[in-house]
């Protein structure tokens, strides 16, 4: 599969998450969206996971005490809060926090396999329009690992001198450097494109790789399952 056809899945599948009503669907669509990213690398997919996941769950855990539907059969019934009004949780609200959370995991877990599982550098060069734009998705994309194997290297390089980091203060004192690290890579990054002659006329790109049968029937497919969630919400 071409990595064009496997964004077009992964975002028909962010659509289709966030589109559907549906429990099961999200629930079925976040379960498939895991498994996928568990074929990363162990070291690379588990800040993705954990983001994924625990926003997911945030939703789950909060949603029911800060939405009031008016719905449903009555669970407990808590204090009146001004502006806020009463808390409370009813088994409308649980599956409307479950479908909302599921949703933001399964997001989430699309945009990790996209980050883990594709190749950018071939997702550039198959772009057939918006050239500039894919290029742009897949320099942002690149920033999450990056930023991962800078943070790694400077906590080695601290420990080496004796400073022990552990806990949220100790972390976000690795904030600084890393932002100027980034600044740095991307100026880096703009002259090395612009001594290439990157937006230049007559220049050369690499060769487009041709789409293969699958790839077709995976772009077919993805636009069904839109189309299904959208008709069948």
């Amino acid at each position: 599969m071409s990595p064009g056809a496997g964004t077009a899945l992964l975002a028909a599948a962010a659509a289709v998450a966030l589109l559907t009503n549906r429990l099961w669907a999200v629930v079925l669509l976040t379960a498939v969206l895991l498994i996928v990213c568990l074929r990363a690398p162990a070291s690379r997919r588990w800040p993705y996971l954990i983001g994924a996941l625990t926003s997911g769950l945030g939703v789950l855990l909060i949603s029911p005490f800060l939405w009031s539907s008016g719905a449903g059969t009555l669970l407990w019934e808590g204090p009146t809060i001004p502006v806020v009004g009463t808390i409370d949780i009813s088994t409308d609200e649980i599956q409307q926090a479950a479908v909302n959370g599921f949703r933001l995991a399964a997001v989430g877990l699309a945009f990790a396999a996209y980050a883990l599982l594709l190749d950018h550098d071939r997702l550039v060069g198959s772009a057939r329009f918006a050239r500039r734009s894919a290029l742009a998705v897949a320099l942002a994309t690149r920033l999450v690992p990056t930023l991962e194997r800078d943070a790694i290297g400077l906590r080695e390089t601290v420990r080496g001198r004796g400073v022990e980091i552990s806990g949220a203060r100790g972390y976000a004192k690795l904030l600084s450097p890393l932002v100027a690290g980034s600044l740095e890579r991307a100026s880096c990054l703009a002259e090395a494109m612009e001594a290439r002659g990157f937006g230049q006329p007559g220049a050369t790109r690499q060769p487009r790789p041709r789409w293969t049968r699958i790839d077709r029937v995976v772009v077919l497919a993805a636009a069904v399952v839109v189309g299904g969630a959208v008709l069948w919400r």
